[in-house]
C-alpha cells in the first residue's frame, strides 16, 4: 500500500475546551499524506471559530458546519465525504500521538487483508496522563469472538480500509445510539480480519461532559442489546430478556436473572471444545465486569453482594471491597465508610500511576 491517503472523521459538538489541541495532534502527526473531515453538529459555542483558524493555518481541514443532527449522522456524513483509502476516526476531545497514523499505516501495509485496526490508550485526566497497559487478552487474535462481548477499540484510535470492508457496511447503524462503534466493529469482525498495536497512541480525555460520561445509561443500555443480539445468534444465551431487563432498571430480581445468565453462557462455553474456548472465557470475564459495574454504580451494596454470591464471583473482587460489601449487608453505615476510604485510596493509587503533570504541548511530542 504505497502512501495511502487518510480520511480523518472529525465530529465537534461544543468541543471548544478542547478541539484546538485535537486538531494540532493531528497535524502534527509524522505520516503527513491525509485531509481532515471536521463536521461542526451544530456547535452552540466557539467550535466553529476555532475549526475556522485552524483551517487558516493548515488547508488540509476541510469544514463542515450545519444543524445539529446526533453523532450518527455526522459520522456516516463524513465517511461519505472522505477520499482516503484509510479512514482515521478521532473525537474533538482526544490527543493523537505523533506516530500513530504512520504506525497503523505501516501495520496495513504489511497486512493488506486488515479491515480494521485500533491500538492502546493512555488516560487523560485533566493535564496528567496515567499509562495505559498491554492487554493479554489481545495476543489471541480472536477479534470475532471478543467482539461479542465489549467493544474491542476504543473509537478514537481506530482507522479502517475502505480498500477491504464494503461500503454498505462501514456505515454507523442509527438504531444502536450511544453503542454505534460496538455493533460496526462486531459486524466488521465477524467478516474481515482486524489487528491491535497493542501500545498506547491516543491519549483518551476523561471528563465529566463527555459522550460516555454524558449518556451513560443509555450506552449501557443499547451495549446490553448487542451482546444479546450477539450472543443469540450463537446460541450461547437461553434468556436475552435478562440482558434487556438489567439495563433498564437494576433490581433485585434483575440482578438475579442477569447472574443465572451469566452462569449459563459459561456453561455454555465450557462446553465448547477447541482453542477459541478461552477466547470466549476471556469475553464472558469482561462482560461479567461489565455487570459488575453496572450494578456497583447503583450504590446499592446489598444488589452488589448478591450479584457476587450468585455469580460465585467474590474472588475476582479486591480484599478490600469484598470488606465493605459484606458488611453492607448488616451495617450499611460501615459500607458508607469503607466505600468513602476505597474511593480516596483508588485516587491516591491512580495519582501515584500516573506520570509527571505535562501540558498538552507536551503531550503531543509523546511517542
Amino acid at each position: 500500500m504505497p502512501d495511502p491517503l487518510i480520511s480523518v472523521v472529525l465530529p465537534v459538538y461544543n468541543g471548544e475546551p478542547y478541539i484546538a489541541a485535537a486538531l494540532e495532534s493531528i497535524l502534527r502527526q509524522d505520516y503527513d499524506r491525509f485531509e481532515v473531515i471536521a463536521l461542526d453538529d451544530g456547535s452552540t459555542d466557539r467550535s466553529l471559530e476555532i475549526l475556522q483558524r485552524c483551517r487558516k493555518a493548515d488547508d488540509r481541514i476541510r469544514i463542515v458546519s450545519r444543524e445539529n443532527r446526533g453523532l450518527i449522522a455526522t459520522l456516516n456524513d463524513g465517511i461519505a465525504l472522505a477520499s482516503g483509502d484509510l479512514i482515521a476516526r478521532m473525537d474533538a476531545d482526544d490527543i493523537s500521538y505523533p506516530s500513530r497514523f504512520s504506525r497503523q499505516v505501516a501495520l496495513f501495509a504489511k497486512q493488506p487483508q486488515l479491515a480494521i485496526s485500533g491500538t492502546g490508550i493512555d488516560q487523560l485526566l485533566g493535564n496528567r496522563v496515567v499509562r495505559g497497559r498491554p492487554n493479554p487478552i489481545y495476543q489471541t487474535g480472536d477479534w470475532h469472538i471478543l467482539s461479542t462481548f465489549f467493544t474491542i477499540f476504543l473509537h478514537s484510535t481506530v482507522m479502517y480500509n475502505r480498500n477491504v470492508i464494503p461500503e454498505d457496511m462501514l456505515v454507523y447503524d442509527a438504531g444502536y445510539v450511544h453503542a454505534e462503534d460496538f455493533d460496526l466493529f462486531g459486524r466488521i469482525a465477524r467478516q474481515f480480519p482486524a489487528a491491535m498495536i497493542d501500545e498506547s497512541l491516543v491519549a483518551y480525555r476523561i471528563h465529566h461532559d463527555s459522550v460516555s460520561s454524558r449518556h451513560k445509561q443509555q450506552m449501557r443500555q443499547t451495549h446490553l442489546k448487542i451482546v444479546a443480539e450477539n450472543l443469540e445468534r450463537q446460541s450461547l444465551c437461553d434468556d436475552p430478556d435478562a440482558l434487556h431487563a438489567i439495563g433498564a432498571a437494576v433490581t433485585p430480581d434483575t440482578v438475579r436473572r442477569a447472574a443465572n445468565c451469566l452462569l449459563a453462557i459459561e456453561g455454555k462455553i465450557a462446553e465448547r471444545v477447541g482453542p477459541t474456548r478461552s477466547s470466549y472465557a476471556h469475553g464472558s470475564l469482561c462482560f461479567f465486569y461489565f455487570l459488575y459495574q453496572l450494578i456497583i454504580d447503583e450504590q446499592r451494596p446489598e444488589l452488589t453482594h448478591a450479584f457476587l454470591t450468585l455469580t460465585g464471583k467474590w474472588q475476582l473482587i479486591r480484599r478490600r471491597e469484598r470488606y465493605g460489601l459484606r458488611s453492607a449487608a448488616y451495617a450499611p453505615w460501615l459500607c458508607r465508610f469503607s466505600g468513602g476510604a476505597t474511593r480516596r485510596l483508588d485516587l491516591m493509587a491512580r495519582y501515584y500511576q500516573s506520570v509527571p503533570a505535562k501540558t498538552v504541548q507536551s503531550l503531543q511530542g509523546l511517542a
